[in-house]
């Protein structure tokens, strides 16, 4: 009976033992993929492969967009436990353009709660182009999202405050928490976009005509074009990636800036409208919610790891960074990142 009892304590023992070790070196392979050393290979060889890449070209129906230096070309990561990464014109300016929409949702589910998004704007993709009049007037306003033109439009309008100095006021102060520090507005890229933004405003007084906005559509327009225009760098960017990676706190200042659950609600659309006609493809091959802005600039969210951000502003057909989305699925590869590459067990 006791050399019974003991063989099988010792099994026991013996099993434990062997499934710490493997456990252990499971981590430990986990570890090594983000350690600081590989971390710094993987976006040096990032850089180096990519960087001189030619294709694509700024944009240029945003006249002061076409005057941005082709070749600014920076990267940087931050881990959701705070470290920063970079490499290259990390600290070169860019207006953050359509980024800008990921956090204003986020802002507005912080506000008035998840439902408030599906039910005033949409969470739906469109199918069709990010500016298209026709998806507001297919559904009046309805099955639409805060990542496409319409839908962001309407949720700038839903953002509290009294009149549009104090909703401009919240945004810039909610997107600067989001980069954990004070941004600021780049003039020139603003007024060249109010004086040509007559689709938007055609956009706003529509959504407006099937109650479907939530503020003057002129003013709207204004605030929603001057959050298009903040001046962001890599590192800004990834900052502001990498406190949706760690569920609203960011990782730098230790500052909640959103709760968890608006994040979880946040991420799914990123997934689904964050890179315009290229959604689906993008998400295909990296598995990580991002978002671009014509700017130049591409932020991607590996949920609990990091988030990155790239800006190189000569862009794609669909209107996104080539050489930022190069870069980032190599980073995605490289790191193992891709949350949809399970290792069976």
């Amino acid at each position: 009976m006791k050399k019974s009892y003991f063989r099988k304590r010792i099994m026991s023992l013996s099993l434990l033992l062997i499934t710490a070790l493997i456990y252990g070196q499971s981590k430990e392979k986990t570890a090594n993929v983000m350690s600081k050393e590989n971390i710094e290979a993987v976006l040096k060889e990032a850089y180096s492969k990519f960087k001189d890449v030619k294709e694509g070209k700024n944009a240029d129906y945003i006249k002061e967009l076409a005057n941005v230096d082709p070749n600014i070309f920076g990267i940087a990561l931050v881990t959701t436990d705070g470290k920063v990464y970079t490499i290259g014109d990390y600290n070169s300016m860019v207006s953050i353009q359509s980024i800008s929409k990921a956090f204003v949702m986020a802002q507005i589910i912080e506000e008035d709660g998840h439902q408030a998004i599906q039910d005033k704007i949409g969470v739906d993709a469109t199918g069709m182009r990010f500016n298209s009049i026709v998806a507001v007037e297919e559904h009046k306003g309805q099955e639409i999202n805060p990542l496409v033109n319409p839908g962001a439009i309407a949720a700038t309008s839903m953002v509290k405050g009294n009149d549009s100095v104090a909703k401009w006021e919240s945004i810039l102060a909610k997107q600067s928490e989001f980069a954990g520090r004070t941004l600021s507005l780049n003039k020139p890229v603003y007024i060249s976009e109010a004086s040509d933004n007559l689709r938007n405003q055609a956009i706003a007084h529509l959504l407006f005509s099937y109650g479907r906005l939530y503020f003057d559509p002129i003013q709207s327009t204004d605030i929603y074009t001057k959050q298009c225009a903040l001046n962001v760098s890599a590192k800004d960017l990834a900052v502001m990636s990498a406190t949706l990676a760690n569920g609203g706190v960011n990782p730098v200042t230790k500052k909640k800036v959103v709760s968890p659950e608006t994040v979880m609600y946040t991420l799914p659309v990123m997934a689904t409208a964050g890179l315009y006609d290229d959604s689906g493809i993008w998400f295909y091959n990296s598995g990580l919610p991002a978002k671009s802005g014509v700017g130049g600039g591409i932020i991607a969210v590996c949920p609990g790891k990091f988030g990155i951000g790239v800006v190189s502003p000569p862009l794609d057909a669909a209107g996104n960074s080539l050489k930022s989305q190069l870069v980032i699925k190599y980073v995605v590869e490289k790191l193992k990142a891709n949350p949809y590459l399970i290792q069976p067990k």
